[in-house]
């Protein structure tokens, strides 16, 4: 076995970030050796995962059993938990993050779900959770929900640095880039140093085939059939597309936008696209198509690691695989729009389900801890 095609990957301007976090994880060792080994250069968390983490594996008894001596309440000893993890994570991904300039050597960290749709809630838990982590390589996760989008314009704004996730759709991609510039804005009028700000907007890719070819199979035709596995890697690369139309081409080919030049003349670090939800959700699916199909510079592939590990045995990197395939990209969104499946209506149940989701894994976190501290 051999991570040439990892190395390959990062050669070609794609980031490794794994998609997992635990505290076994940190404190094995493993992280660090993924880190040396796997040329992983970033962490990302979400609910789910701590949900995972804390209500089925092990290290949290004791600081559960502490907090609960001490009065802590459930929602608070969740915060200070996967803080300490994110905390822990940020340390050992420190001399990337140094060495890159900022670039790399992130660790991602959501606010909590149950504010998706409250502007000012989800302002007021990232400065919490940057307060609380206090670690310069964090980035604080904000759904890219309607109210999410003041909220990630006020956090970039207040120079924290934002990981924007659930993005399903061209246009609210879009959106997220508006409010991405906004931030950086606003944040020049108050005199905060621009370079300072980091951000990824996370599209999230497999989700959208699940959906999608749910609805080509109950169609049942040969057209639909030949259509399947085909959403999600072109919807990703027309967002790609829609990134070089904002920030410019790597080859120069695009220019950047005349908003996004004046800003990166004041220091500003682009917003790059992140591909999320890359392990494969139908196993008739090469285990590493959403990686190997969505190679392009400025880009970042977070993998669960499975993945990572698929990547390593037989992932095969043949260079940009996303620059150039629009027109065939826009054809095949065009061929299942034609079938009468609504693009509109998958991305917004999409979100509506991601929310979700996260929402539940939220929930059961919570009840996993609070079950825990009842435990003798």
């Amino acid at each position: 076995m051999t991570d040439d095609a990892l190395k390959r990957l990062s050669d070609e301007g794609v980031a490794i970030w794994l998609d997992d976090l635990s505290r076994e994880r940190i404190t094995s060792g493993n992280l660090a050796e993924l880190i040396e080994h796997r040329h992983v250069t970033g962490v990302t968390t979400n609910p789910t995962i701590f949900q995972q983490a804390i209500g089925y594996g092990g290290g949290y008894a004791d600081r559960i059993h502490d907090m609960a001596l001490r009065g802590v309440t459930v929602s608070e000893a969740v915060r200070m938990i996967t803080a300490a993890d994110v905390r822990d994570a940020a340390d050992i991904l420190r001399p990337v993050f140094d060495a890159t300039g900022g670039r790399n050597g992130w660790v991602s960290i959501e606010v909590d779900p149950r504010f998706a749709h409250a502007t000012d809630a989800t302002t007021a838990e990232a400065r919490h959770l940057t307060w609380l982590i206090d670690r310069p390589n964090t980035l604080i996760k904000i759904p890219a929900t309607r109210a999410g989008l003041p909220a990630i314009s006020e956090v970039i704004a207040a120079g924290i640095s934002v990981n924007v996730t659930l993005i399903f759709s061209l246009e609210r991609y879009r959106e997220v880039m508006d409010a991405y510039l906004t931030g950086l804005e606003k944040a020049g009028q108050r005199g905060i140093d621009l370079g300072t700000i980091h951000s990824v907007a996370s599209f999230f890719v497999s989700r959208l085939d699940a959906e999608v070819d749910k609805r080509l199979d109950a169609l049942d035709s040969p057209e639909a059939k030949a259509l399947r596995g085909k959403a999600a890697v072109a919807n990703a690369r027309l967002a790609y597309q829609a990134f070089e139309e904002v920030f410019g081409s790597a080859d120069g080919t695009t220019v950047p936008s005349r908003r996004w030049h004046a800003l990166r003349e004041a220091g500003a670090n682009q917003q790059r696209p992140l591909w999320a939800s890359t392990g494969v959700k139908d196993p008739a699916y090469q285990d590493t198509v959403y990686v190997t199909e969505l190679v392009a510079p400025g880009t970042v592939n977070t993998m669960p690691e499975a993945t990572l590990e698929a990547m390593v045995d037989h992932g095969t990197v043949t260079g940009n695989t996303v620059t150039n395939t629009y027109e065939q990209a826009r054809a095949d969104l065009d061929a299942i729009r034609k079938l009468g499946i609504s693009y509109a209506r998958v991305v917004q149940a999409l979100e509506t389900e991601g929310i979700k989701k996260f929402q539940q894994s939220w929930d059961d976190l919570l009840s996993a801890v609070r079950k825990s501290r009842a435990c003798p």
